[in-house]
């Protein structure tokens, strides 16, 4: 009874440690800044509420729905793609609904995936992309992505390299938890060597509309012929702050969309019919509150780069996304993204995400989320400023 092969593939949950640590001084009495975990905080626009409310009155509303996604829904996202990004999909075989993106990749992987197979997967990486095909049994492969610049070449020597050649590459951009962002001449070039090595791509798009001073996440969709080989994930949970509703979308290749829907047809009925409907009015109304929702995780980004600027802490500028992925300070390095995290909620009273629990190549590093208001980031900025000037002291004396 305790050998259980796919649960024994898992390490730790890192991140655990610091949410034991939080929970621990919150206990206490301690107001403990929680930047740690991407979970929005601010409440689902009411329209989109209200849509809710109406269908769940309806008790036709409340048996069990598809498990593809009712077909109004599909619809919808596709409408969506057309006026975003002028991209044409056939509802009925390029999309299926998923609950959340995490649920969608990790059944895609059990899918398509198995026992001998390779996948490439970005690194550092949002546990789900690479765990996702570890717990389908396959071996993954991880390319550094930074600089974003040498990613590309990286990709194609890891390539070369690897036998069994490797079956499919994930993605994510905007990037979780790095922040890099692409331009449409990038997922160009990841095509192309895709179609000329018959490899799949998986592309997450969660954070596509958190865009900031201009920036405009493409989709890899765009490209003439990607969905010969590619899917993208979509998801309302961000842009329109339904994280707790699980909306989520995969579209493109017919074949692995028709993968994924075959597979949730033996797994699930879908979500509540309720949700599939306001998520339809979300999609097809108005997009005032998703440019809201860009714009106040703009103005947060600012005030922690601003305040931690003034702590003596430099750090760039995402161009997107809902975090800020900061380079430990130098005088901290030798902590390690753990320990950096762990003193944080120590000394600053701010939880953080170390960068470790992305993977090897996130050590150094912590993820930071924009999920306070400016008043609290603020607040976080000032106890963080302290921290490091009790660190620095205590390291010279």
């Amino acid at each position: 009874m305790k050998n259980f092969e796919r649960i024994k593939r898992l390490p730790p949950y890192v991140f655990a440690v610091v949410n034991d640590l939080k929970m621990s001084a919150r206990r206490n009495g301690e107001d403990i800044i929680d930047l740690g975990m991407g979970n929005p905080d601010q409440p689902t626009p009411k329209h989109i509420v209200d849509k809710l409310i109406e269908a769940a009155q309806k008790g036709t509303n409340h048996r069990y729905s598809a498990s593809k996604g009712i077909y109004k829904l599909r619809l919808a996202i596709c409408d969506w793609y057309k006026r975003r990004f002028n991209v044409e999909l056939d509802p009925d075989t390029e999309a299926v609904v998923t609950l959340g993106s995490k649920e969608g990749l990790a059944h895609l992987a059990l899918a398509v995936s198995g026992p001998g197979d390779t996948v490439m997967c970005s690194a550092p990486a949002y546990p789900i992309h690479p765990y996702s095909f570890i717990i389908a049994g396959a071996q993954v492969i991880s390319v550094p992505m930074t600089p974003v610049q040498d990613f590309l070449n990286r990709i194609e020597t890891e390539y070369s390299r690897t036998w069994p050649r490797p079956k499919f590459l994930l993605l994510n951009f905007p990037n979780n938890p790095t922040t890099a962002t692409v331009d449409l001449p990038f997922f160009e070039r990841v095509v192309s060597f895709a179609r000329e090595n018959n490899i799949g791509i998986i592309h997450d798009l969660a954070y596509g509309d958190l865009g900031f001073d201009g920036y405009e996440a493409p989709s890899i969709l765009q490209v003439p012929d990607a969905r010969d080989v590619a899917v993208e994930f979509y998801t309302l949970s961000k842009s329109y702050n339904m994280p707790g509703w699980r909306v989520g979308f995969c579209l493109g290749s017919r074949e692995l969309v028709g993968a994924l829907t075959k597979i949730k047809s033996y797994l699930d009925y879908g979500m509540f019919q309720p949700i599939q409907i306001a998520s339809i009015l979300a999609l097809n109304e108005p997009q005032d509150c998703v440019k809201e929702i860009q714009q106040m995780y703009q103005q947060r980004r600012d005030a922690l780069v601003a305040g931690l600027e003034r702590a003596g802490w430099a750090i760039p500028k995402p161009k997107a996304s809902m975090f800020v992925w900061a380079e430990i300070p130098e005088q901290a390095k030798a902590m390690g993204s753990l320990e950096f995290a762990k003193y944080l909620v120590k000394e600053a009273k701010v939880a953080v995400s170390p960068g470790i629990g992305f993977g090897e190549a996130g050590e150094g590093f912590i993820r930071i989320a924009l999920i306070e208001n400016e008043q609290r980031i603020k607040q976080a900025a000032r106890g963080i400023k302290a921290a490091l000037q009790k660190y620095e002291h205590q390291k010279n004396q």
